[in-house]
């Protein structure tokens, strides 16, 4: 009698679709400290708002082509006529006012870059330099923000940037891993343990 592999536990958000458990295993929590990647997820989880992550992240090849590689640079100077044709690729969500926050954004995020040498040290600053990591039991223990969230989230609103809600600032923050919300059971949960 074989014993058969223990399946790997995850978190239940995950689902059973192929692109959301890839997300889940590879990226999810895992510290980021790339700019343009910071940059990539910004753009991504404002365009999520009122939609599901699934939504985007199936788009997520489109927002690339749509957004010159997630270049904060190339985007700040996407001109009226550029954020136009925008609203007719079916390659993203084609909604005038993330569209124009996106660009927005990216010219704020240029100007954080400029005052602090990186956006890495500017946003990494509001979780002390290293991952929160979080002991939670289930997704109902998961919050929607966070005091840290708020404190990013209002600092972000006053250099200009927009769709920056706590909620999606929190969203953020699991995403590239200065909070670690993977709930305890998940193989993916002691990855963010490790010094960055």
């Amino acid at each position: 009698m074989s014993i058969g592999k223990k399946p790997r536990m995850r978190c239940p958000w995950a689902g059973d679709k192929p692109h959301m458990i890839r997300y889940h295993d590879r990226e999810w929590g895992r510290p980021v400290h790339q700019d343009r990647r910071l940059f990539e997820m910004l753009l991504l989880e404002g365009a999520q708002a009122g939609l599901t992550w699934d939504t985007i992240l199936r788009r997520r090849a489109g927002y690339r082509k749509a957004f010159a590689g997630f270049d904060p640079a190339k985007v700040a100077k996407f001109t009226a006529n550029r954020k136009k044709q925008l609203l007719n690729d079916s390659g993203i969500i084609r909604n005038r006012l993330k569209i124009d926050a996106a660009v927005t954004n990216a010219q704020a995020f240029l100007a954080v870059q400029k005052e602090f040498g990186s956006f890495d040290r500017y946003v990494w600053q509001f979780v002390g330099g290293k991952p929160k990591l979080n002991r939670r039991r289930t997704m109902a223990d998961v919050p929607a923000t966070s005091p840290e969230s708020d404190a990013l989230s209002k600092d972000l609103k006053k250099r200009g940037f927009r769709f920056v809600g706590s909620t999606i600032v929190y969203a953020f923050m699991q995403a590239v891993g200065m909070v670690d919300d993977h709930l305890n059971g998940c193989f993916a949960k002691m990855r963010t343990d490790s010094p960055h």
